[in-house]
């Protein structure tokens, strides 16, 4: 592999990464001290578009681990900055929570269901028919459907939860109308993060357990790209795959010395 330049600067995922299951992951405490000590750039990142960044710096924090709300970068903003980009000052039907609408809000759409601009799928705890049904009339008017994320299923306590993804397939099936999807592993995701803290991708890594979205948009957007083993995909399924991260690691304990 080619010589690549020091990195300055670091994204990682989140769930499977940091935490698991409401519990830090050994090692991601040490990981994020040294990040913060460093002053070098970094983000966190979650395809979940439920929570602010506000609420993700209190929930980790009340697990321990102390990342700052501007070291935050969620779906629901690389949607929200997408939206900017392409229609400032538009409109949307939002069906979503709190991390979604407040995205929207902050770049200043106006959230109505009366001939809105877009339609905005992201993830929530309580997807209604009447929702679905209000989005599925307003595509077929004209509205342009765009999602947060392209997960299919999203995890729990309990087990898998149906998520974005899956419900964005019920809509197409009922419009003929497939989304773009703004999160991973979409690399626009990793390119507006870094825009957020003014890094470039030559001299950037993506830490993350998911070879399909991870390590997938990592490449596409030109980082270097860091596999643990503590999430999803497994060391068996690596091979499988038609491209390969830059390192596969046991966890993020092993790449705190590499701050």
């Amino acid at each position: 592999m080619a010589d690549r330049k020091p990195i300055q600067s670091w994204l990682t995922d989140m769930d499977g990464v940091l935490i698991h299951e409401g519990v830090p992951i050994p090692g991601a405490d040490s990981f994020l001290k040294k990040l913060r000590e460093s002053g070098k750039p970094f983000l966190v990142l979650t395809n979940n578009s439920i929570y602010t960044p506000r609420d993700l710096h209190a929930r980790l924090r009340r697990m321990g681990l102390d990342v700052p709300i501007e070291n935050i970068w969620t779906s629901a903003m690389a949607t929200a900055q997408f939206l900017d980009d392409q229609r400032p000052d538009g409109s949307a039907y939002v069906i979503g929570e709190a991390g979604l609408t407040t995205a929207l809000h902050d770049i200043g759409y106006i959230l109505t269901d009366h001939e809105p601009d877009y339609v905005v799928l992201g993830e929530t705890r309580t997807y209604s028919f009447e929702a679905m049904t209000k989005a599925v009339r307003l595509i077929n008017d004209g509205a342009r459907f765009i999602c947060t994320n392209p997960d299919e299923t999203g995890p729990s306590t309990e087990g898998p939860l149906p998520a974005t993804g899956a419900v964005a397939a019920l809509i197409t099936k009922a419009t003929g109308k497939k989304p773009y999807f703004a999160g991973k592993p979409n690399p626009l995701m990793m390119r507006t993060g870094l825009n957020a803290i003014g890094a470039h991708s030559e001299t950037s890594a993506m830490i993350g357990d998911r070879m399909d979205t991870d390590v997938l948009a990592g490449m596409e957007a030109g980082m270097q790209t860091f596999l643990v083993l503590t999430g999803l995909t497994r060391p068996d399924q690596v091979e499988g795959f038609p491209y390969r991260p830059s390192q596969v690691v046991d966890s993020i304990a092993d790449l705190v010395d590499r701050i």
